[in-house]
């Protein structure tokens, strides 16, 4: 048995993680970009990464910033080499106002160079540069979605034949929570799941191939709830082997980690601050978004990001 140690500097966070694998069966490096506004990033990271941990063979480095904000420019995004470290990506950040067009593109281009990635709830909604000049996020993610439905039980139901990552699944239905709507679905999209809210329909889980790069997307996981159900880390764990085309008995099954700490605490910058809001969701006005309680959030209407 071999010892690493990978230590990754992101502020306001240090993670430190602490591996043992065997030469023959390395472990798939996978980075959480993670933070923004309108969830419970703080928690939802711990039961993702953990969660998908106990199913498949892929240790972790986490980037969480900028909570309770819409604006927020990821630190490590500033660095062109930013992801070399790493096998694939998981996007699970909401930052819906970065507009700078450049930012964007270098966010991307390890992705266009084949890096592969995984796309969850708001990064779906994130980097509104221009809905009419700048389609570049909506090809990585495969979908142009803009504004979600109220928080109701989605029904899922699974295509027939859907591929490999969903495989065996069976239909269920959510707890309340966002369906997000459908402008334009990339020709390179290839569905596997819609979602029902009454009459509406749309898509919320999909492998996408930009440019030769596997991309796997869905829009579930607003809530911890959901992200915790063993239905959804089954879905995401098969996802993210897909992507990195290891899906497959060798590595479906649990990461050799012997620890994963957090060695600094976290600083939320926003903490009891005055929040204001051009428009808000009825019952989630702009103060949840600070007041440090993780059972309450600030929400835009309907139209909205998250």
């Amino acid at each position: 048995m071999s010892q690493f140690k990978f230590v990754l500097v992101a502020l306001p966070y240090l993670v430190s993680i602490s591996l043992g694998f065997s030469e023959a069966q390395k472990p798939i490096r996978a980075l959480l970009v993670t933070g923004g506004c309108c969830h419970d990033y703080a928690h939802q990271k711990t039961v993702l990464t953990e969660g998908i941990s106990a199913r498949a063979n892929v240790v972790w480095s986490i980037v969480h910033e900028g909570d309770g904000t819409t604006d927020h420019r990821i630190s490590i995004y500033d660095d062109p080499n930013w992801a070399q470290n790493f096998d694939v990506v998981v996007h699970d950040e909401c930052f819906s106002d970065v507009k700078d067009a450049a930012f964007v593109r270098g966010i991307l281009k390890p992705h266009r160079n084949g890096l592969p990635a995984v796309n969850l709830h708001c990064a779906m909604h994130c980097y509104r540069v221009s809905f009419d000049s700048f389609r570049e996020w909506f090809q990585f993610t495969g979908l142009d979605s803009r504004a979600h439905g109220a928080m109701l039980p989605i029904s899922l139901n699974f295509v027939a034949n859907g591929g490999p990552i969903t495989q065996g699944f069976a239909n269920w239905t959510t707890v309340p929570e966002e369906l997000y709507n459908n402008i334009a679905i990339e020709k390179t999209v290839t569905p596997l799941i819609y979602g029902n809210q009454g009459d509406t329909t749309n898509l919320v889980a999909w492998m996408n191939d930009y440019g030769g790069t596997r991309v796997f997307s869905t829009t579930l996981g607003h809530t911890t709830t959901t992200v915790g159900d063993p239905r959804y880390l089954d879905l995401v764990t098969r996802g993210l082997l897909w992507s990195v085309n290891k899906l497959n008995a060798d590595y479906l099954k649990p990461a050799a980690r012997k620890t994963k700490k957090m060695v600094m605490v976290p600083v939320n910058q926003a903490l009891h601050k005055t929040a204001s809001a051009s428009s808000t969701q009825e019952g989630h006005p702009a103060g949840d978004a600070v007041d440090g309680d993780p059972d309450s959030r600030w929400c835009a209407p309907d139209e909205g990001p998250g």
